[in-house]
């Protein structure tokens, strides 16, 4: 989990009309663990899912809501840009980096904390939601070193600049293969003969994205105007990334101003958002009696705007509140407004004693058998990508079950199989000693009308010697363990599987599963270096 040091005077001074320990007291409220406390300074642990609590600035406006100070939406005022303040993209650069925005932020003062504090921020948000600069990266420059209008666009390796940190020209290539941060994210522009560059109106190298800027925008203790762009593959990724660095530079007493791009400007992406609450879901879940008045009082205290109509209460998000998905996450702030600590415990109605269901046992059971035959258990999310569970197996697509408004790439779909999962990590595993062999138990979904769920047990086998005969083995043998079921195979196709390695399980004469080797093109979409060998059992239909 990340850290941030809180110097104790520059805190009270940020936070206002409180003193020391009432401070230090509402910390853990805002979901800070306190890992170092000395006279002069905190160093408190945050959740990775509000960056903006990477900097003092951003935590003394969660503590200005909690102890009452100031509540209510912290409104992040851009003001109209000048004709110069854009960024032109070349079509080149989207099929390297495609996304980019822009903000200008003037009129502030940087000290030596402030600096080392955006920087912490943007390494964190990088790391983050940036996904290791992947998804996002962000550049923050000294505006008066450069021209304006910008051009965000590609050039070639043999491009030269005297990248941040540095007093040496360099080409890209010099830059990529010799310094650190070349070297540590050179992967992410993949095998392309050119690069993303941002250049300005005198065509002077700005930055250099997502690995470095250039010396020439570095900021300073004397810059008092900035320029901050972020570049990405995630659009959405880059609009929040953006979200959060213009909260804490208008935290900072910088002034905003507009940046047209495009496709987009700043103001759109900064937008808030509203999310509709019911006021009977909040006392239902924290066993209070709350008012409509009494929760918008509430949630203004968590720095939200919220209106009450009667039972229903709409709530105004801020766009650096990304960690706010729906109603359920209203409540869990209703509850940080109205304090934890005054939550009082009840004890549960219901006097029965908990206990295993028949199918978790059997479950348990099963998964006792695969552990005494040499198997890991893998634990994967129903969510999955379309990549991983058709287009790397090559299965049929035509019913599959996406998911409305993912928030990730890789959590897009729901998995009708588990196989796919079991190779992926396998896929992450390349490295790690053969024969590597997992297992998992896991509901898989139908794409039927409507939905159906089933319970279904997977296996993979991976090393130089795998294939259908052992598989087939260790299939019979935790049946023959399990419930002493003897299962036929029947010669079948799969596109996932080998052809004329591949069969149908049959118990009973009902088809219950499939085994067999995997295809090599499947191994060979997912980067996999030995043979492979699987089966998936439908538990549902005949032990559970």
């Amino acid at each position: 989990m990340p850290v941030v040091t809180l110097y104790i005077s520059r805190l009270q001074k940020l936070v206002g009309k409180a003193n020391k320990s009432k401070i230090i007291d509402a910390l853990p409220f805002l979901g800070l663990d306190i890992e170092e406390q000395t006279f002069k300074y905190i160093r408190v642990e945050y959740s990775p899912n509000r960056p903006d609590y990477a900097t003092d600035v951003g935590i003394a406006t969660g503590l200005q809501g909690l102890l009452g100070i100031k509540k209510g939406i912290a409104k992040l005022t851009i003001k109209k840009a000048d004709k110069n303040y854009s960024i032109k993209t070349d079509p080149a650069v989207k099929k390297i980096r495609p996304y980019v925005l822009g903000l200008i932020a003037k009129g502030g003062k940087l000290d030596d904390e402030i600096i080392r504090q955006l920087i912490a921020l943007q390494e964190d948000l990088h790391f983050g939601i940036g996904r290791k600069r992947k998804k996002a990266s962000i550049g923050i420059h000294n505006l008066d070193a450069i021209t304006l209008p910008l051009l965000y666009t590609v050039k070639p390796k043999d491009h030269k600049f005297v990248p941040l940190a540095t007093d040496k020209e360099m080409t890209v290539l010099q830059i990529l293969d010799t310094i650190d941060v070349g070297k540590d994210y050179s992967a992410i522009l993949g095998n392309s003969s050119s690069v993303p560059m941002i250049l300005d109106a005198q065509k002077n190298t700005v930055s250099f994205p997502p690995i470095i800027n250039s010396a020439l925008t570095t900021v300073t203790t004397s810059t008092t105007s900035l320029l901050v762009e972020v570049t990405g593959n995630d659009s959405g990724a880059v609009s929040d990334t953006l979200s959060v660095v213009a909260s804490v530079l208008q935290g900072l007493g910088f002034t905003l101003y507009d940046m047209k791009t495009d496709k987009k400007s700043s103001v759109e992406s900064l937008k808030t958002r509203n999310i509709l609450l019911d006021s009977s879901l909040v006392n239902q879940t924290l066993g209070l009696n709350l008012s409509s008045a009494q929760i918008c009082n509430m949630l203004q205290k968590c720095r939200l705007d919220a209106v009450a109509r009667g039972k229903k209460i709409s709530c105004t998000i801020p766009s650096y509140r990304f960690d706010i998905f729906g109603p359920m996450d209203i409540v869990e702030e209703v509850a940080l407004g109205y304090g934890i600590a005054n939550l009082s415990p009840t004890l549960p109605s219901s006097v029965s004693v908990g206990q295993k269901s028949k199918t978790t046992l059997k479950l348990d059971q099963l998964g006792q058998i695969m552990i005494g035959l040499g198997y890991t258990e893998a634990l994967n999310s129903s969510l999955t990508s379309k990549q991983v569970l058709y287009d790397n197996t090559k299965r049929d697509s035509a019913k599959l079950i996406e998911v409305a408004e993912s928030k990730s790439q890789e959590h897009t779909v729901l998995r009708d199989s588990i196989l796919p999962g079991l190779l992926e990590n396998l896929s992450k595993n390349i490295h790690e000693q053969y024969p590597q062999k997992l297992f998992e138990t896991g509901i898989v979904f139908s794409g039927n009308s409507p939905i159906t769920e089933s319970i279904s047990l997977a296996c993979v086998s991976a090393h130089k010697d795998s294939g259908y005969t052992e598989i087939k083995s260790v299939l019979q043998s935790l049946l023959k363990t399990d419930s002493n079921i003897e299962c036929r195979t029947k010669t079948s196709e799969n596109s996932m599987f080998a052809k004329g390695k591949t069969a149908d399980v049959l118990v009973g004469g009902k088809k219950v599963g499939i085994v067999g080797e995997i295809n090599h093109e499947v191994i060979e979409n997912f980067k996999i270096r030995v043979p492979v060998s699987g089966y998936e059992l439908v538990l549902s239909d005949f032990v559970l």
